[in-house]
């Protein structure tokens, strides 16, 4: 990357003939961004050179570009493109760092473009050929990027300011660590106290997992946390008949159940990286496929979002307000060089909304005459305290007393709930997920890869990325956090909006992590947001994921009649078919005993699937009624089976691992520490 202004320097137009394209980006005029923001402007003002105009170039809207152009470093250029211009002499106080042929380019490359040598131009193949993607080969969207960055991959700007950036990366990323214990812990019938341990475990395992997989794993600056992947299968065995008449502690029954079927999900999920079935997987799985899988899983929530706010709405419609004011309305303006407001929009919106939650309370606007909220429902006789029991548990801010009971110091340990119970029917449905959780960490690791790294990772590294978020899920349910671990997918939104990319500041972030997660206090005070401010914080974590997941789309081409159907059919056969599961055999005046936003999850009681195997009903009839698995399936099947050009399902361009092995930028980014990565040399499909 050069070390001079962008402003100061004019590109020439290069020539279509003497420069290859390097990717899919090139060719098709993709012009990626990087900082977050719809606008170059607020972030980073890279100079671009303008595109010639061609009052002939008519737009294509089925493939989403001008016709009767190509496109070389993403702007058009044909036959009226001008002729190239000379290069400007460079000023004597403008360095610019050159690749030498130590680097891994090799002798004989193309002509010098920003300071990188260009690859040769590839032999003319005959007609009516597909192109082949080139996997190598430097494209100006990796070089730009880093401008956007304040520091990348393997930058060590000092303790402090990466402890400051490690700390600010999870506290930003706090709704997607602790939200889902909240939910799960409370429909296992768990109590306050139970809440606050589980949150604690989280916190710890998130820790430990996260420096697993910055040094064993992709080595990208990847947080790891309970995937929202795994809510709604574990919602699906919480809810299953064989726990409605448990007698004693129904929690640890549960979470036994959960922590058996993760551990099995988990085995699988390592196999499917190690072995090298990743690899082979990724063939299939194209950013078409990606967006709506991951858009599905934001999408399925809805009946538990708004229903519980509705609760308290004065409570709950502020806390979502507030987070739409500070990521929107409030995005651009910076503190000290800082966007507060965009990136703490979440713990904000908790602290303002308690603080409000807290003043109502002890004003005595949910006190009602005669009314205690630690009587059970069953036992309130007066029909006035009936009426108002549900809003004093939903609104009040001292109906817990986890803050309170929790200790000042605890110790997650493994196994802590009691040994695991394996069934086979759990452990099927929670390995179909772990597929569907390894597909949302392919759109992570290319994303991230763009902001922070040399190069993307090539297929054998994110094989051996799978691989360990495999084995860190098998230590969540060891360890039983009620779901598996895997990459967060707000990563590379918060890395965007941060410009931190520093591997040093997340592993400095884990280690504080780890050291807060024994501190029972934190957990208690967690585990003391009332349920209508966790209801309506999913509400905004569920809708930056469906749009992070419809954001994969942006390396694929949608203007595209092919691809607009494609994702239409996905998302909307998702959100039917289980909706026919869901509903089938429940009359509209069954009393269930479950919630009215819990009762998506009990399909495999009552779904179409009525065979003699009662465990082959429970998989098929859970299955189909998860909306990821149906927009899967809908998404992969149509994608490669559609015909379509090589360009319109998109690529994931993955570097090569020879071309990648000669660059020592690539390998310092991604190498295994302590010379790991020697003594597995030989195996290919899981490294370089």
């Amino acid at each position: 990357m050069s070390t001079s202004d962008p402003k100061s320097r004019t590109r020439p137009a290069p020539d279509p003939s003497s420069m290859p394209p390097s990717s899919w980006a090139k060719r098709t005029g993709f012009r990626p961004n990087f900082s977050g923001e719809t606008n170059p402007s607020d972030s980073a003002h890279i100079a671009l050179p303008p595109r010639p105009k061609d009052p002939d170039a008519h737009p294509d809207l089925e493939a989403g570009r001008p016709r009767g152009t190509s496109a070389v470093n993403g702007d058009p250029t044909g036959a009226k493109a001008p002729s190239p211009q000379p290069q400007p002499p460079l000023e004597k106080d403008q360095p610019v760092k050159r690749r030498k042929d130590s680097d891994g380019l090799p002798k004989g490359s193309g002509p010098a473009q920003n300071g990188h040598a260009l690859p040769p131009p590839p032999p003319s193949e005959p007609p009516n050929q597909p192109r082949r993607l080139p996997q190598t080969g430097d494209d100006d969207g990796f070089v730009a990027r880093h401008s956007h960055m304040k520091y990348e991959l393997r930058d060590t700007p000092g303790l402090v300011p990466i402890g400051v950036y490690g700390l600010q990366h999870y506290i930003s990323m706090l709704g997607s660590l602790v939200l889902i214990p909240l939910v799960i812990v409370p429909a296992m019938g768990g109590t306050h106290e139970d809440t606050s341990n589980v949150v604690s475990t989280v916190l710890f395992v998130s820790g430990i997992t996260t420096l697993l997989h910055t040094s064993f794993g992709s080595r990208l600056p990847l947080i790891q946390g309970p995937s929202l992947v795994f809510l709604a299968p574990a919602l699906a065995i919480i809810n299953s008949t064989e726990f409605q008449g448990l007698n004693g502690n129904n929690f640890k029954h549960i979470m036994k159940e959960l922590q058996g079927a993760i551990i099995i999900a988990s085995a699988f999920q390592a196999l499917l990286g190690y072995s090298g079935l990743m690899s082979l997987l990724l063939r299939l799985i194209h950013p078409v496929v990606v967006a709506p899988t991951i858009a599905a899983v934001g999408l399925s929530f809805y009946s538990y979002g708004f229903p519980v706010v509705g609760a308290c709405l004065e409570i709950g419609v502020v806390q979502i307000l507030l987070a739409i004011i500070f990521s929107l309305y409030l995005r651009k303006i910076s503190i000290l060089g800082h966007r507060i407001f965009l990136i703490y929009a979440v713990p904000l919106g908790i602290v303002i909304t308690w603080a409000l939650a807290f003043l109502l309370t002890e004003a005595g606007v949910y006190s009602y005459k005669g009314c205690d909220t630690n009587v059970p429902s069953s036992n309130i006789i007066s029909d006035h305290c009936r009426k108002h029991v549900s809003r004093m548990k939903h609104c009040r801010v001292d109906t817990s007393y986890a803050l309170k009971s929790s200790p000042w110091f605890r110790f997650p340990y493994p196994l802590q709930w009691g040994t695991p119970v394996f069934h086979w029917k759990t452990a099927i449905v929670m390995c179909v997920v772990s597929v569907i959780s390894s597909v949302d960490s392919v759109g992570s690791y290319h994303a991230a890869s763009l902001l922070v790294a040399s190069r993307p990772p090539s297929p054998g590294i994110l094989s051996r990325g799978i691989g360990l978020e495999g084995l860190s899920s098998i230590l969540a349910g060891l360890w039983g956090t009620g779901t598996g671990s895997t990459t967060l997918t707000e990563n590379v939104h918060t890395i965007a909006v941060t410009k931190m990319g520093s591997r040093r500041a997340v592993e400095l972030g884990a280690c504080i992590l780890i050291v807060l997660s024994l501190v029972g206090k934190v957990g208690g005070l967690i585990a003391s947001i009332p349920d209508v401010m966790v209801a309506a914080l999913l509400c905004f974590m569920w809708a930056m994921l469906t749009a992070l997941g419809l954001s994969n789309l942006r390396y694929s081409e949608a203007g595209s009649s092919r691809n607009i159907i494609i994702v239409g059919l996905s998302l909307f056969f998702s959100l039917s078919i289980p909706a026919y599961f869901q509903q089938y055999g429940i009359s509209p005046g069954s009393n269930l005993s479950v919630p009215s936003y819990f009762q998506p999850y009990i399909v495999a009681s009552h779904g179409p699937f009525n065979s003699k195997s009662g465990g082959l009903n429970f998989i098929l009839n859970t299955l189909f009624s998860l909306h990821m698995v149906i927009a899967f399936l809908v998404a992969i099947i149509l994608d490669n089976t559609v015909p379509g050009s090589r360009q319109e399902p998109g690529v994931y361009v993955w570097s090569d691992p020879e071309a990648a092995r000669r660059e020592p930028a690539v390998t310092k980014d991604y190498e295994l520490p302590f010379r790991v990565g020697r003594v597995f040399r030989w195996v290919k499909w899981v490294g370089f």
